[in-house]
């Protein structure tokens, strides 16, 4: 998905029932045991282990809520 072209905008769902979404190919890399991903504008990452991805969804709203986390909460 992050080599995709056009890149589409998509929601990591982790095990814990969190989120992050990655709005743009160049905010998330893949390393060999975790997904890194960094929030625009801020000096906020986050590493997520691949064991706790539970899910990765397409966001169709191109509007994606950048770098928001949690279950809509946050």
């Amino acid at each position: 998905m992050l080599e995709s072209d056009p890149f589409v905008p998509f929601r990591v769902r982790l095990s814990s029932g969190d989120h992050y979404d990655v709005a743009d190919s160049r905010l998330a890399v893949m390393l060999k045991s975790r997904l890194f991903i960094a929030f625009p504008r801020s000096d906020r990452s986050v590493y997520v282990p691949y064991p706790h991805i539970a899910a990765v969804e397409v966001l169709h709203d191109s509007r994606a809520r950048r770098g928001r986390r949690g279950n809509g909460k946050h």
